[in-house]
């Protein structure tokens, strides 16, 4: 066995590791680290005779590592080295080493909390940051912090936030750090041609490739399914002579590990997407053809949709990709971008970037409602995190309080993500369990995303030995329900589908044009047969116009399946809106699904709650209606006490306002039914009054109204500009504040007036909270300036000793 730059560091690993229950790892490709570690913990005395889970990210890497692991210790997979992954497991009684993809791990937690038998969990590739991986280390965590204190915890990569994985794993974690071995790499930029197509570009460098002395097996990497198919077509075709291997996660495994195995008669290229970023060494490759390009699903919250995207890859994964040209022998890399082009560091781990729906699911099953409850690398976002739980709460799976229904306890034990559990547990109200099995097989492909699903299912059931894949997972789901498949052709598939996508069920507005029961608005070509049906279930939407959404994949489905599906779509419900046209309250009685309006009449009596929700609604949606100037000043006042004298007054910003309408403005509704009678409520009344009597009265004793100035009027104060934290206003002729020395204050002498000195013609002429510095060292300037502009009034030498006034000089003197 050749000696390997992780060798030195396995004795430091048992050494650790017997010690303290977590570790990281850092190694780079090349070190060993995936095969050799593993193996040697095997032997460790803490491991006491139990098994080991290796978590890879990807299947391919899972099943080569255990092969390669079964080989070094003379035996085949199954024997002491095994692997686990979803459709696929090759293990026995005598299996101590697990090689398990991630989302392995977490059915095992569930359905074991104690994860009896096992010893510990070791996280390759970490750096991958697979929305797996993150929920497993999370509830792996939980595991040993509550309840397996003993559980060794390994997280291993060539590239790890050590930072961040610190925050998670403690300061004083443990940290190894290994050198890879590698071999030197030259690195070529080939940057595309003017108008030249991807997959042309790539060919164009393969030639070059080939055409280069002593070139191995080449290894080129495309963003997607499409693009890997169009080059071997190419390739096939110019180079008949060369073995041509595609390579992606939707092949058989037997025809992986044809692309994978060495053939030593004919030159190998391969074409493949991403899935060889991770650990495994491709024998024989000396040069990679990097296309700078990956294909990820990006889950908007705002929309609810999932749509991949194709975007440049990130400086940490081009670097991966460079290194499979380096493992057995120097090599090249063709980079098919220019060299000036910048790459990001890391790519974003995918709990940042997914639909977490599953994540609510499973955390649910955990018993977690929130995942502050549990440690993250990287905890979910909020904003998707609340879409996952609305869309759980809509499919039955949670009550409004986020616990698990018992229709959720079901769909949380299917693999399978929780719209087609719903839909498989609830295809026996349909009698369609077998089709259901059919199509969420179908659906569980990313490529699934066909025009007609109708069309794509019955094919498979007429010819199911064309497509290995589906067959195996149809047939799996099949076995768990305890159906057969059925061979003939698909019934309709709309009201199976509104089962698992009861948000995306669509209602014609115009053909070619549907509102969803969430809310957006769909559209698809007028030639499509879907364009001129009253109602769809659409499955694959493009959104990549902004709030609009392109159909890609529907079915037809009319509303008596809808309402059957969905009993309370059946009830009258009334409605009560404001009718801007008419100024007025409209009713009527509709049956709807959620926004949908699959029929309405007249109503003749509008409800009084139906009347007050709708006021609400009204106010809030034009909220100038109810902040008027008077409301406006009132809310200042009491601004002005939150900031000076603290939170024992209370909070009346809009925010809070417009929040407890139903609390401070409902009992005040009661017989209102056009809009011009809203507008005549004195709403600072209501709101005044839901302070105390005593309240009350202090409130008007620290935020007075008006101020008596020495001309012997009282001035209004104005305390708008409270509202954004600055004193209130006093705005009065310049002449009315002669001899005034103190600035007038309120909230019991904490804040001090600001003080608008106004010319005749009411313009200002200082703004100022020290009246006698005004005096002293300002009045002169602007007595020179405005006696001569405003004879009229009095400028006197002394305003100290001059009287106060509001009138003119003739009209003083009378």
């Amino acid at each position: 066995m050749s000696v390997l730059p992780i060798d030195q560091h396995l004795e430091h690993v048992q050494s650790i590791l017997t010690h303290s229950n977590r570790l990281v790892l850092i190694a780079q490709p090349g070190a060993g680290k995936t095969t050799r570690v593993p193996l040697t913990l095997l032997k460790a005395d803490w491991a006491g005779g139990q098994k080991l889970l290796l978590l890879e990210p990807r299947r391919v890497a899972a099943r080569l590592a255990a092969t390669y692991m079964a080989q070094q210790l003379g035996e085949n997979v199954g024997q002491t080295v095994g692997y686990r992954m979803r459709g696929d497991s090759c293990v026995s009684a005598h299996t101590r080493l697990e090689v398990v993809t991630q989302g392995v791990l977490t059915r095992m937690l569930q359905d074991d909390p104690l994860l009896e038998g096992v010893a510990g969990i070791i996280f390759d590739e970490f750096h991958e940051r697979s929305l797996e991986a993150d929920v497993g280390l999370a509830l792996a965590l939980d595991v040993q912090t509550s309840i397996r204190d003993d559980l060794r915890l390994l997280v291993m990569s060539a590239t790890l936030d050590i930072e961040a994985l610190k925050r998670v794993l403690g300061e004083q974690v443990p940290v190894i750090e290994c050198h890879g071995r590698q071999f030197p790499v030259t690195t070529a930029y080939r940057p595309s041609l003017s108008g030249e197509e991807s997959v042309s570009h790539a060919l164009r460098v393969a030639e070059e490739a080939l055409s280069l002395p002593d070139t191995q097996d080449i290894l080129v990497i495309l963003p997607g399914v499409a693009e890997i198919n169009r080059l071997v077509q190419v390739l096939e075709k110019t180079r008949p002579h060369l073995a041509i291997r595609p390579l992606h996660g939707r092949m058989s495994i037997a025809e992986q590990q044809l692309a994978l195995a060495a053939n030593t008669s004919k030159q190998r290229i391969i074409v493949s997407t991403a899935i060889t970023e991770s650990s495994i060494t491709v024998d024989g490759v000396s040069v990679v053809i990097d296309g700078g390009l990956e294909r990820v699903p990006l889950f908007q919250p705002r929309t609810g949709l999932t749509r991949l995207t194709t975007r440049r890859i990130n400086r940490a994964s081009a670097d991966q990709r460079r290194g499979r040209a380096g493992r057995q022998r120097p090599g090249l890399c063709f980079r098919l971008w220019a060299q000036e082009q910048t790459l990001v560091p890391f790519g974003e781990p995918d709990i940042q970037q997914a639909d977490l729906s599953g994540v609510v699911l499973e955390l649910a099953s955990w018993g977690v409602a929130s995942p502050s409850e549990l440690q993250w690398v990287t905890p979910p976002p909020e904003g998707a995190w609340q879409r996952g739980q609305s869309l759980l709460v809509q499919l039955g799976v949670l009550d409004e309080q986020q616990r698990l229904t018992q229709l959720g306890s079901r769909c949380a034990k299917w693999p399978v993500e929780p719209r087609i559990a719903v839909m498989l547990e609830r295809a026996a109200d349909l009698q369609a369990v077998p089709l259901a099995c059919a199509l969420a097989a179908l659906l569980e492909e990313r490529d699934s995303a066909e025009r007609s699903l109708h069309n794509a299912l019955a094919l498979r059931l007429r010819q199911s030995q064309r497509f290995p894949n589906w067959q195996r997972e149809a047939l799996k789901l099949a076995k768990r329900a305890g159906v057969a498949l059925r061979a003939a052709s698909p019934e309709p598939l709309g009201p199976l589908l509104a089962l698992a996508y009861p948000d995306r069920i669509g209602q014609q507005i115009s053909p070619g044009t549907f509102r969803l029961a969430n809310g957006k608005t769909v559209t698809l070509s007028l030639n499509d047969a879907l364009a001129h049906q009253a109602y769809v279930v659409a499955v694959a939407l493009n959104s990549a116009a902004g709030d609009q959404a392109r159909m890609i994949t529907g079915e037809p489905l009319n509303v008596v399946s809808l309402m059957a599906l969905y009993p309370e779509s059946r009830q009258w419900q009334a409605r009560v809106a404001w009718s801007q046209q008419d100024g007025r309250l409209i009713g009527e009685e509709v049956q709807a699904h959620a926004g949908l309006v699959l029929a309405r009449r007249p109503l003749a009596h509008l409800p009084e709650d139906a009347v007050i929700q709708a006021l609400l609604t009204a106010v809030r949606q034009q909220p100038w209606r109810l902040f008027s100037d008077k409301l406006q000043q009132l809310r200042g006042r009491m601004a002005l006490l939150r900031s000076s004298l603290g939170d024992a007054w209370p909070d009346w910003s809009e925010q809070t306002l417009m929040a407890s309408l139903e609390r401070w403005l409902t009992p005040y509704l009661t017989g209102i039914k056009r809009l011009n009678q809203l507008e005549k409520l004195p709403f600072e009344h209501y709101l005044l009054s839901t302070l105390s009597w005593p309240q009350q009265s202090e409130f008007e004793q620290l935020t007075p109204l008006a101020v008596a100035v020495p001309s012997g009027k009282w001035v209004a104060l104005d305390y708008l500009p409270c509202l954004e934290q600055r004193p209130p206003v006093l705005a009065l002729k310049l002449q009315e504040a002669f001899g005034w020395q103190t600035t007038p204050t309120v909230a019991n002498g904490t804040v001090a007036v600001m003080i608008h000195l106004l010319s005749p013609a009411r313009h200002p002429l200082q703004v100022t909270q020290d009246l006698a510095s005004f005096w002293q060292n300002s009045y002169p300037q602007v007595r020179k300036e405005m006696r001569g502009r405003y004879p009229k009034h009095p400028w006197p030498e002394n305003p100290l000793t001059a009287v106060a006034t509001a009138k003119t000089k003739h009209r003083t003197a009378k």
